[in-house]
């Protein structure tokens, strides 16, 4: 029996890993070998790591891991978990049962793309999320910022630390009056119309099409399409949940633990706001240390 298995190996599920093998707790990873940063040419903003690409860091990691004996990686889907505190159980694809006596869920979250040409082309390239993960590199440019909720007014206040050209795209949302001075007041102007189409050359976006006929030109587009956890291990452990603008994650105390005890959650899957490498890191060593001290006798 193991004592801890992680059920994702990307950022938070590797650093959760390299903490327990350190430990020297035994550790199995299983992984699908599917980050949801994947489409990203290059990740951003993690000491040491900055602008390096996503499969690279993660690729040295998974290398770095090998001096850990403990610490075993699998390339494997869990599809079934069950058990409770101590004696958990986990049934990969690959028919393999193993055991454990704590969980790490890190499987992350996957994006789901909106049914508009060219959009899922662009992904990771010139349509983002994160002003933080991408802002630095197009700072200066011409923004766009698809509307999604009340939510992407703050997104303008925030993005206009990176350019004075910011062009809203409502896509059929209604904007409050207020709301529409404020952008007004901002010299940030708002089209509306739906989104038909992105007219791109290999990911890079010439035009925003929309349904009036118009063709906008931005350098990038900032968007937060919904998402979902990319298993539903939680939902058959009952694991608590916390609704966001733009998907479910799980709900976590200060120490990383889910509403079970002795199962842990870090990365995108328990990460309300702006998730990023260096907050899936920091959560998966976290999670690590604290699932190897809830071992203690």
């Amino acid at each position: 029996m193991d004592d801890v298995i992680i059920i994702g190996g990307s950022f938070a599920g590797l650093a959760a890993a390299l903490q327990l093998g350190r430990a020297r707790r035994k550790v199995t990873v299983l992984d699908t070998g599917l980050p949801r940063n994947r489409f990203a040419g290059h990740s951003h903003g993690l000491l040491g790591h900055d602008h390096k690409p996503p499969q690279d860091i993660l690729a040295a990691a998974r290398q770095q891991l090998v001096r850990y004996p403990t610490v075993r990686l699998v390339n494997a889907r869990a599809d079934s978990v069950s058990g409770a505190i101590d004696h958990f159980s986990v049934r990969t694809g690959d028919g393999e049962s193993l055991g454990a006596r704590r969980l790490i869920l890190s499987y992350g979250v996957a994006d789901q793309m909106p049914d508009v040409p060219g959009f899922a082309e662009s992904w990771g390239t010139s349509i983002v999320p994160c002003p933080y993960c991408d802002g630095f590199e197009v700072a200066g440019r011409h923004w766009g910022v698809l509307w999604s909720s009340p939510q992407s007014h703050q997104s303008v206040k925030l993005f206009q630390h990176w350019t004075d050209k910011l062009t809203i795209f409502a896509d059929g949302h209604d904007i409050a009056p207020d709301i529409q001075a404020d952008l007004a007041h901002r010299n940030v102007p708002v089209i509306e119309g739906r989104i038909v189409e992105i007219a791109h050359h290999e990911g890079h976006i010439t035009t925003v099409n929309l349904d009036t006929r118009r063709n906008i030109a931005v350098d990038v587009l900032f968007a937060h399409p919904r998402n979902k956890p990319s298993a539903s291990l939680h939902e058959s452990l009952g694991l608590a949940t916390v609704d966001t603008p733009t998907g479910i994650v799980l709900k976590v105390d200060e120490r990383r633990q889910t509403s079970v005890p002795g199962i842990y959650a870090a990365g995108d899957l328990a990460t309300p706001f702006l998730p990023s490498v260096t907050q899936a890191s920091s959560q998966g060593a976290m999670a690590g240390i604290f699932a190897q001290q809830s071992m203690l006798v």
